[in-house]
This record gives C-alpha cells, sequence and structure tokens, in this order.
C-alpha cells in the first residue's frame, strides 16, 4: 500500500536530470535487488521461444524500458501522483532458458513468488504471452485462484500447437488446468481475427470465461466496460494482463502476431481507465516485439504509456 511519508523508490528530479541520461531501467527508477520498501515490482521477462509466429518478444523489457524515460510523474487524466506517491523500482530481468518454454515458466514462478509474499505487486514487461503462466503460478500460490482481467486480439486458451503444450497461445488453459484462475471471476476482452475453425469461437466460454470480443468491445463506453468488469471479477485477488496485440497493428506493429481491426492507443487507455478502483496483485504488458516496431517506436511508446497507466490503476487503489 503506498505509505503517507516519501516512498523509498522512485525516479530521479527530471528536473535536475535530463530524462535521456543514465541507466535504461524502467521511467528511471532506481534498479535494487530487494522488494523491501517497494510497492510495486518492475521486472523484465525477456522470453520468445513459446511464439508460434515473428519471434522478437525477448527484446521487449529493453524497447519498454527505453521508450519509459519520457514518462512524468503525475497522470492528469486520473488525477493520479503516480512516482512520488508509489515505491516503484526495476528488479531487473528475470532468469529465462531461451528454447526450454516449461523450464522457463517454472523460473519465472520460483522468481516471482517471494516478492509477491512482501507484498509488493509486480508489473513484468514481456516477453511472449506464456510468462504470465509462470505469473500466475506465483501470484496464485500466495493469494490463491485470480480473477484474471486480460486485454489481447486472443484469447491464448488453445491446447496443443505442433505437439507442445506450452506457447503463447496456451497459457490461460495450463493455468486453468493447474487451478490458478477463477474462469467464473474471468473476462477477456478485445477478440478478433482468424481462427483455426468455428468451434475456436467457443472455447474460452466453454472453458467458463466470459468473452467481449473487440467489435463488441469499440461499441461499449469505457465506464460500461468497467461496469462488465466490476460485476463479472466480484471480489477476491485479481490478474491483469495486456498483450500489446489488442492494439491495431497501425498503432502497434511492433507484435508477434498482429491483427487487424483492432483498439487505438486511446481508446486502450481508456478501457484501462475505466477500471479505477480495482485492486491488483499484478500486472504485465507483453508481446512487444522490438525488431517489427517502427520509427519512432510506437509499439514500445505504447506499453511504456499502458505500464504507467497500470501503476496509475495501483495508486488509485490507495
Amino acid at each position: 500500500m503506498p505509505r503517507e511519508d516519501a516512498p523509498r523508490y522512485g525516479p530521479p528530479d527530471a528536473l535536475r536530470s535530463p530524462r535521456y541520461a543514465g541507466v535504461k531501467t524502467f521511467a528511471r527508477c532506481p534498479l535494487v535487488e530487494s522488494p523491501v520498501d517497494v510497492d510495486v515490482a518492475v521486472l523484465g521477462i525477456p522470453f520468445d521461444t513459446a511464439t508460434t509466429n515473428r519471434p522478437g518478444a525477448r527484446f521487449g523489457p529493453e524497447a519498454i524500458r527505453s521508450a519509459s524515460i519520457a514518462l512524468r510523474p503525475y497522470n492528469p487524466a486520473q488525477d493520479a501522483q503516480v512516482f512520488g506517491r508509489l515505491s516503484v523500482a526495476d528488479l531487473g530481468d528475470v532468469s529465462v532458458t531461451p528454447g526450454n518454454a516449461e523450464r522457463t515458466v517454472s523460473q519465472i514462478a520460483e522468481q516471482l513468488e517471494p516478492i509477491v509474499r512482501t507484498g509488493a505487486r509486480t508489473l513484468c514487461l514481456g516477453g511472449d504471452h506464456l510468462v504470465v503462466l509462470g505469473e500466475l503460478r506465483a501470484h496464485a500460490a500466495v493469494h490463491g485462484p485470480l480473477g484474471l482481467v486480460l486485454l489481447d486480439a486472443h484469447a491464448d486458451v488453445w491446447d496443443v500447437y505442433v505437439g507442445e503444450r506450452y506457447y503463447h497461445g496456451s497459457p490461460f488453459r495450463r493455468a486453468l488446468e493447474e487451478g490458478l484462475l477463477d474462469p467464473g471471476r474471468s473476462l477477456l476482452a478485445g477478440m478478433r481475427g482468424s481462427l483455426y475453425g468455428p468451434e475456436d469461437v467457443g472455447m474460452p466460454t466453454d472453458l467458463g470465461f466470459a468473452v467481449i470480443s473487440c467489435d463488441e468491445l469499440v461499441a461499449l463506453d469505457y465506464e460500461e466496460y468497467g461496469a462488465r468488469v466490476r460485476e463479472r471479477v466480484g471480489d477476491g485477488p485479481l490478474f491483469l494482463s495486456f498483450d500489446i496485440d489488442v492494439l491495431d497493428p497501425a498503432f502497434a506493429p511492433g507484435t508477434g502476431t498482429p491483427e487487424v481491426g483492432g483498439l487505438t492507443t486511446r481508446e486502450a487507455l481508456g478501457y484501462l481507465r475505466a477500471l479505477r478502483g480495482l485492486r491488483f496483485s499484478g500486472y504485465d504488458v507483453v508481446e512487444v516485439s522490438q525488431p517489427y516496431d517502427g520509427p519512432g517506436q510506437p509499439t514500445a511508446v505504447a506499453a511504456a504509456n499502458v505500464a504507467f497507466e497500470l501503476l496509475t490503476l495501483d495508486v488509485l487503489t490507495g
């Protein structure tokens, strides 16, 4: 919880030190090893060998950190002081094993669980979307089964792909099988794009999840979406996962599986802001593939600002 006294960690004063100076940590927050006195721990998960299309998300944490240097402490859209209210530190990158998805998921869980047990919330920068399975294991070990709020072009509940059970299209099915998620308290939104067959359309709801397609989502105003989420998730521990491919590739070309007809950056921020007051134990922003990003890094810039909105949500639970 935010403390009434000054938080221990935060970025340096940008009026005294240029934002482009120094080692590139998230939002220029200090790089520390211990989560003590940390409200939100930012961690990179540079893993992408569970992708089924374009690789490069292993460079996502680096790209998001680089773009995040432009973030300032105050969020005027939410009238919220973020840095200066929250103690936010960058705890570096989680150790992963390139080429071994199942082992990497275990490594993520083992490294995150002690952080979660301190009471710190985690904000992870991916990495392909399989990394969320390790995050959910860590949070469920502490809090029990979680409700999930997902913004994504894909529901990621497929089963086996070319003989593999652990890939970025299957994390929420695996999480459900492991008892990490409560599907009755979960809402997946933004789904669109081609599928393997008609049975894929109903797959998430067959598993117990509520789904809002992208076409349905953009027909809702922000507050209507927020109300749908609150009605669904009720009370209990929550996790928020944001896949950058929920944005249209016109706004976020740097991702592994782009799908046309997605959200604008403005719309995505609006839907996130509508979640104010909900208390999440953890957050992530995944699937930023820096090699496919455009001039000016619009995908990384969008991801950094999404992460800032997630920190803002954390402030607003106070």
